[in-house]
């Protein structure tokens, strides 16, 4: 490994064996890791942009034992870097082309996961063993996980968020009940079966995560059925590209106003793209989508052409896996990717699950923290 000054010093390469990687001087000084710039404990930035000179040059570079050795000027200061933590945060890479592209960690599915959907006991996943691990990492993988053999108990679900994060409290309270009721305030609370969606995208921001849990299940029918909304989204881009665009690039509405006092209300696109192309959510809830009125004349026909065949895909046994939840049983899905439904179940027996929100962060912050604690004792 070596680093090569460029004349101007505005750049360095580091040249690996991942290639040779630039960085610009500007962008080292500002992640340098001294304790003058960022705090021991926790990592954090100490100083603001406008402390670091806005000439800031590398005047020398070179790879000792410790690692990259940098000098900056006019400042004068030295700062030693990980080589691979470098490698691990370099940016000199290609852009990617294609629209709807996935981070690596992201896996798609249709159907035939449908004998490995990710489940994990209470019991184990309590004691946070390695089998804990490996669950949280196939939820965030997947969009969702399913667990087995928890308390059936009332509120019993809070116990399941815990695993990971905290509750989102909405106007529904801090859960809801999902069994039949008379003149309900939602669909979702009677024993219709419900087209596989998205919950809440009249929320902004919407909640992240959800959590199904089964109290009772006699009543005939009423599984659980969960699709992929990035594999139904890539599939239609696969299938006509124009579809895709129309919908990643216009908002749609939704609405809620099922409860007094209530009226809830957010304009954003089905499928949502980040400036960079990334396909970061999907949101598809046909109940409560209201007048959609930000597409151009021109183009309204084509969005609703796309809306309908992303509906279809949905709809396509071949996307969805299914099971049934029993007492003491629930599922974990990621609401901004997953899409969840429902079969249809008879009047007679009962039915009674509980759910509630809480966000992705949290997931995610749990199985980085894990993560991160894992390699440290490794090395």
């Amino acid at each position: 490994m070596q680093a090569l000054l460029d004349a101007s010093g505005d750049f360095l390469t580091l040249d690996s064996n991942d290639g040779a990687l630039r960085f610009h001087a500007i962008w080292l000084r500002d992640n340098a890791p001294d304790p003058e710039t960022r705090a021991p404990g926790n990592g954090q930035r100490l100083i603001a942009l406008r402390d670091i000179p806005a000439d800031t040059r590398i005047s020398a570079c070179a790879i000792t034992a410790a690692g990259l050795e940098v000098s900056f000027a006019p400042e004068g200061k030295t700062v030693v870097f990980d080589p691979n933590w470098l490698i691990a945060h370099a940016y000199d890479r290609p852009a990617p082309e294609a629209r709807g592209w996935l981070q690596p960690d992201i896996a798609t599915w249709d159907s035939g996961l449908q004998n490995d959907v990710p489940t994990g006991h209470f019991a184990e996943l309590s004691t946070r063993c390695s089998a804990f691990d490996g669950w949280i990492d196939a939820v965030a993988r997947y969009g969702f996980g399913k667990i087995e053999g928890g308390p059936i108990a009332d509120g019993a679900l809070f116990q399941v968020v815990d695993l990971f994060g905290h509750v989102r409290e909405t106007n529904y309270g801090r859960h809801f009940e999902v069994r039949t009721e008379v003149n309900p305030t939602n669909l979702a609370f009677t024993g219709l079966g419900l087209q596989a969606h998205t919950d809440n995208p009249y929320r902004d921001p919407v909640p992240s995560m959800q959590v199904l849990y089964c109290l009772e299940s006699s009543a005939a029918g009423g599984e659980n059925m969960v699709v992929d909304g990035f594999a139904c989204a890539r599939r239609l881009q696969a299938e006509n590209p124009a579809y895709f665009d129309v919908l990643a690039n216009h908002c749609a509405h939704f609405e809620y106003a099922g409860e007094e006092g209530v009226c809830l209300t957010a304009r954003r696109p089905m499928i949502e793209l980040a400036p960079d192309g990334e396909l970061v959510c999907v949101r598809f809830n046909n109940r409560s989508l209201a007048a959609v009125t930000d597409i151009p004349f021109n183009q309204m026909a084509l969005w609703y052409a796309a809306y309908r065949r992303l509906g279809e895909i949905i709809d396509d046994p071949t996307m969805e896996v299914t099971f049934r939840l029993e007492p003491g049983e629930g599922f974990v899905v990621d609401n901004t990717r997953v899409l969840h439904a429902r079969k249809a179940y008879s009047g007679t027996g009962t039915r009674w699950l509980q759910g509630c929100y809480a966000d992705k962060d949290g997931l995610r912050s749990t199985r980085d923290a894990r993560r991160r604690a894992l390699q440290e004792v490794a090395e």
